[in-house]
């Protein structure tokens, strides 16, 4: 039998895998409608909660309520509470939800950057503390007669707003850099953070500390900003000084969210998913995986003070608490709850759990640690793509079954 040549050898023409016009179309209109409802969320945080809560405002000196759309001092402060701890779950989100890595420390650099805020509003509370002394309240209780050396800078503002970022980005880099370089990965790297939570709220429970103890850092009175050389006294007490840390914190929520959503964007964020699906796979195609762990674990670290430090002035107070298992524990379950992998997912989980817990603990305190242990188990097994895939899932579910009666 005689073989053809090979100019005579007839192939299939290549089909080139193009999206259609209706798919382009839907990407067009998801893109549009990302966009229109992430400056429709900036608005209603920035501009219009706040304007609500001037506007509406009952007249001084009178018993007059409200109006009906006011937003109160208390709600509002509350809402920047909540904004904190969502600015700490975009951090998280993007080392656990895109990275893979389970991070159960997230709460101690959140408590980092609160106590640096916290030692700057006690020094600026000067003599106006309970005991009339340029000391912290603390120190003079546990008759300290001089600051100590490493509370000396925290007088300055500006060495204040630095330490914030730099104290957990430095810790975070120096644990990072000793674990990811020895491939500790997985359940692992869970317990060291766990482990490492542990034993720095043990350390920040001693009076020796200078931290206040298990009792922390409380009975902030002002903050004293400068810029240019020029200072403004500004008192905590006043709703227009804690609608204005409102504002600040809304402002750096969006800004942590355009920061991540660009991270997990760009190749870099492709990167990082790859480590997630298969680290060996990332390594041998010639990249270190080491590397890419660590800047995002700084990242979220840093995400995470600046949440904390954020936190501070609006409630008054920060302890070591803060730091334990347990909170770290509550803040992975956030983003369970919302969504993990989808940066709008870990706001949502962050907003609705915490607003969940407020409201329990003001009318059933005594159930909210089952409300929450089933509210995670129900995500688990019921949307395991939290509350932002359950549209999804609501969808594929029923165009299954209007597929299976069309075949019946």
């Amino acid at each position: 039998m005689e073989t053809p040549a090979p100019s005579e050898v007839s192939h299939p023409a290549p089909v080139l895998a193009a999206a259609s016009p209706v798919h382009l179309l839907r990407d067009d209109n998801r893109r549009v409608a990302g966009l229109v409802g992430l400056v429709t969320a900036a608005l209603v945080l920035v501009v219009a909660l706040p304007l609500l809560n001037v506007v509406g405002r009952p007249v001084s000196g009178t018993e007059t309520a409200g109006a009906w759309y006011w937003v109160s001092d208390v709600e509002l402060n509350l809402l920047g509470r909540y904004l904190s701890y969502a600015l700490l779950a975009l951090g998280l989100d993007l080392i656990w939800g895109y990275t893979g890595i389970l991070s159960l420390c997230q709460a101690l650099f959140f408590c980092f950057g609160g106590y640096c805020m916290g030692m700057y509003l006690s020094l600026q509370t000067g003599a106006e503390g309970v005991y009339e002394s340029t000391l912290p309240d603390f120190m003079v209780w546990n008759r300290v007669t001089e600051l100590p050396l490493f509370w000396q800078p925290f007088h300055s503002f500006w060495f204040t707003m630095a330490a914030i970022v730099i104290v957990p980005s430095l810790f975070a880099f120096i644990f990072g850099f000793l674990t990811f370089r020895s491939r500790v990965r997985g359940v692992y790297f869970a317990v060291l953070t766990q482990a490492l939570a542990y034993s720095m709220w043990l350390l920040f429970n001693r009076n020796s500390m200078n931290l206040g103890g298990t009792n922390g850092l409380t009975n902030f009175k002002k903050i004293v900003p400068t810029l240019f050389g020029y200072s403004t006294t500004l008192r905590l007490s006043e709703p227009p000084v804690q609608r204005g840390l409102y504002v600040v914190t809304a402002l750096c929520l969006v800004a942590a969210y355009l920061l991540c959503r660009w991270i997990t964007r760009t190749r870099l964020g492709r990167v990082l998913t790859a480590i997630r699906d298969n680290e060996n796979r990332v390594r041998f195609s010639g990249y270190n995986p080491a590397n890419f762990k660590l800047f995002v674990f700084v990242v979220s670290a840093a995400l995470a003070g600046v949440a904390g430090a954020l936190y501070v002035p609006q409630t008054g107070i920060i302890t070591p608490g803060k730091m334990s298992v347990a909170a770290s524990i509550d803040m992975v379950i956030w983003i369970a709850v919302g969504g993990r992998g989808t940066l709008v997912g870990a706001v949502l989980g962050a907003l609705i759990v915490n607003a969940g817990y407020s409201y329990f603990t003001t009318h059933f305190a005594a159930y909210w640690p089952y409300f929450l242990g089933l509210l995670f188990v129900a995500v688990v097994m019921l949307i395991p793509g939290g509350l932002i895939g359950l549209p999804p899932q609501i969808r594929s579910r029923l165009t299954r079954l209007r597929r299976r009666g069309q075949i019946e």
